[in-house]
């Protein structure tokens, strides 16, 4: 039994053009490189290393040549959480120090970070810049300091020594933030004890103070009801009592009412008033 054989045949140069394509689909495929949103994409050529004089790549579809390497980054701002960072006050009792530290890579400087620091660059350059500038900041304050009226003002200055840290590596700092500071439970409780005290001690004064003023205010109001009782005594002396006396006298003797009016029978001499009705 004669065994059924399929013989497939190739037009003529036809395997050539198949094995050539073949290899352009695997050229493309390698060629090409998505850049995801939010990301650049820092090239490196074989024959020249990273490209940094040239804008990196852009979000979206790329072609590169195959024998190249794409490194791709984030470039959004993207956020660092620092726990429990253990650092010395200045009169050295250790703090434990949370904070956030917001960072994004600069579109225009990628490469360069790329080729200086690489894409490692949180865990060589970001980390130790933060625990090295939040120690020298932190050791220049007391723990009553960090834990009540500075901590504002530790977390700018926090910020401004990391800043100029990364700067000159390519990196953008945009904030530092000071999410808590944990102190001794001993230190602590002395402290509240302490700031108790303190706001204890304004109320006080500030009652004290309410009070002197409310005293001076009466003081100064009696003086001055003196001193226009005084005044009045001294004006009234017998002439101008009895020029106020003629002129009550006047003013009475056009009123409509009867009455009888006796002249010169006052004290000194005033007129008296009788059967006024």
């Amino acid at each position: 039994m004669a065994n059924n054989q399929v013989d497939i045949k190739f037009p003529k140069g036809g395997l050539f053009f198949i094995i050539l394509a073949v290899l352009g689909i695997i050229i493309v495929s390698k060629s090409a490189v998505t850049i995801g949103s939010g990301e650049r994409g820092v090239l490196y050529k074989m024959f020249g290393g990273v490209v940094t004089d040239q804008p990196p790549l852009d979000e979206g579809f790329n072609l590169v040549m195959p024998w190249n390497k794409v490194f791709k980054y984030n470039v959004r701002q993207q956020e660092l959480f620092e726990k429990k960072m253990a650092v010395l006050s200045s009169n050295g009792l250790e703090i434990q120090l949370d904070a956030s530290v917001l960072y994004q890579a600069k579109d225009e400087t990628v490469a360069l970070l790329h080729q200086t620091r690489g894409e490692h660059y949180l865990q060589s350059v970001i980390i130790p810049a933060i625990r090295s500038a939040t120690r020298s900041v932190v050791g220049r304050y007391t723990p009553e300091q960090l834990y009540s009226t500075k901590r504002d003002a530790i977390q700018t200055e926090i910020f401004e020594e990391t800043k100029k840290i990364l700067d000159p590596q390519y990196i953008q700092l945009n904030s530092v933030l000071v999410r808590d500071v944990t102190l001794p439970p001993t230190i602590k409780e002395a402290i509240e004890r302490k700031l108790k005290q303190e706001q204890e001690s304004l109320e006080y004064e500030f009652r004290l103070v309410t009070a002197k003023k409310e005293a001076e205010k009466v003081r100064i109001e009696a003086q001055g009801k003196a001193d226009a009782n005084r005044i009045l005594s001294a004006s009234l002396n017998d002439k101008i009592l009895q020029d106020k006396g003629i002129e009550a006298t006047v003013k009475l003797s056009e009123s409509p009412n009867s009455k009888v009016i006796v002249i010169g029978s006052g004290k000194s001499g005033m007129p008296i008033i009788l059967g006024n009705q």
